[in-house]
Order: structure tokens, then sequence, then C-alpha cells
């Protein structure tokens, strides 16, 4: 009995492999070889920091936003009205394709939304937490891009 008790408590604490959260600097390097460093004027640590205050790095994040009517998938919380197949499709993919780790629907859909009017100011969290930060070096620390 006391060993099926523990079996089940490491259970609880063991952390699964293939959890969805990407590191920093996994999700700096991605998006660099992807193109947005500098892409539209908005260096890399902007994009990072985006992607931190949007998904904290998990590129397979789906949030409900019930009182905007909204759906927000992946890295960037990329919405479906405007953006992907349940909405206006202005990217030209499913909303589903904005969830995988390997980010290529994500970063092209993102260039997308940037060449707008708005840049990225379409992201209420970059105007909020990273436009005028004095500290959006630190994104970028310690990452081998």
């Amino acid at each position: 009995m006391k060993v099926s008790m523990v079996l089940s408590l490491i259970g609880y604490l063991v952390v699964p492999s293939d959890t969805a959260v990407l590191g920093r600097c996994v999700v700096a390097k991605k998006l660099h070889e992807g193109g947005l460093s500098d892409f539209e004027g908005y260096s890399l640590e902007n994009w990072v920091c985006l992607a931190y205050f949007e998904s904290k790095f998990n590129p397979m994040a789906v949030y409900e936003n019930s009182r905007s009517d909204f759906i927000g998938y992946g890295l960037f919380q990329i919405r479906n009205h405007d953006w992907c197949d349940h909405g206006r499709n202005r990217c030209h993919m499913s909303c589903s394709a904005l969830l995988n780790p390997d980010l290529k629907k994500t970063i092209e859909c993102a260039k997308t939304i940037v060449k707008g009017k708005r840049g990225m100011g379409a992201w209420p969290s970059w105007t909020l937490n990273c436009q005028h930060s004095d500290t959006l070096a630190r994104w970028l620390d310690g990452c081998k891009l």
C-alpha cells in the first residue's frame, strides 16, 4: 500500500516531458529564424516580450474571452474574429495552425498583422507591457541566436 501511495505521489510531481511551454531563448531563436528581428521596425526583444505577455511562451495556448467574444490562439494569442478561419481569415489559415510549436504559421500571421496600420499596437498587451519598456534587452539576455 505504501508503494502505490508513493508512486501516486511521484506521478503528481513529475512534469510531462511534452509540455508545450517553450523556453525564452527557444522562442527568441525561432522568432529570429522566422524573420521577426526588426520586422517592420520592431526589435526581436519586442516580439519576445509580446510572446511572454500573451501566452507565457506557450505556443498551444487557447484563451476564450467571453466578455469580448473572441478566442486567442497560440504564442501571440491571435484573435479568431479577424485573422484565422473562424472569422475574416486575413491570415488565410486555420486557427489550429497557430497552435504548432514550430511557430511557422504563427510568425507568418504575425507579420500580416503587424503590417497593418496599428503595427504591434494590435496587441494591447504589447502596448501596456513592452512598447515603452526600458528593460526590453533583458528578453534576450543569455540567448545565443
